[in-house]
């Protein structure tokens, strides 16, 4: 149980990477998900998940902050727009504006 508890540290202090933390959290679910484990060690890995969970979305966060603060307009000029997971065709209705 030391790699777990390791792996929790490490994800209460926020030093994984997206990455990391998101294949981490892969191998929680998928040894939850195929292993008969005791209450305990399910109950462990559950908490462990769910941290890693909060670290993935943490990273996504800080992702759509950077994304917000680097997009431009169709003149060039920056600007801040809430992020949207629609593609990027919508320039040509914000074109004619």
């Amino acid at each position: 149980m030391s790699k777990s508890t390791k792996a929790g540290a490490a994800a209460d202090s926020g030093e994984l990477s997206f990455s990391d933390a998101l294949a981490r959290l892969e191998r929680v679910v998928q040894a939850m998900e195929s292993a008969d484990l005791p209450l305990e060690t399910l109950l462990a890995h559950y908490e462990e998940g769910i941290k890693l969970a909060r670290v993935c979305e943490a990273r996504l966060a800080a992702a759509e902050v950077r994304i917000q603060q680097l997009e431009q307009d169709p003149t060039g000029k920056l600007q801040t727009r809430p992020f949207s997971a629609a593609p990027a065709d919508t320039a040509d209705s914000e074109g004619g504006s």
